[in-house]
């Protein structure tokens, strides 16, 4: 199994689409990266060498952020809007929908279970 950026990837599927499993690759950069590298997007993950290995490992790390460290600039970055109370960092602190979504109906992703208003016993 090929480990690549501390995500192991899917032994069977071909390296053009293993490569988006790590967080921050997607599939325009992951076939960006194997043009980069010169390796075949056809192989699969299982048929990579180590040498394969080392040098998608080297290109990821040299020149993309990925997995962690972006999580991190990503949490930090919503952080900043709340600390700024900027209009999106309100909805975030509200924890409800940030891009303009309508929330009289729907958003119960953001909003989680509902709670019953107004309906009172006598």
């Amino acid at each position: 199994m090929a480990r690549i950026a501390g995500i192991d990837l899917p032994k069977k599927k071909k390296i053009e689409y293993a490569l988006p499993y790590i967080y921050g690759i997607g599939l325009t950069t992951s076939r960006k990266i194997l043009k980069d590298t010169g390796i075949d997007p056809e192989k699969r993950v299982y048929e990579l060498t180590e040498d394969e290995v080392s040098i998608l490992n080297k290109e990821i790390q040299s020149n993309y952020i990925v997995e962690g460290e972006l999580r991190k600039i990503v949490q930090l970055n919503i952080k900043e809007l709340m600390d700024l109370g900027c209009y999106r960092g309100l909805r975030h602190r509200r924890g409800l929908p940030v891009r303009g979504q309508r929330t009289k109906t729907n958003a119960r992703t953001r909003k989680g279970k509902r709670k019953t208003v107004g309906a009172k016993a006598k």
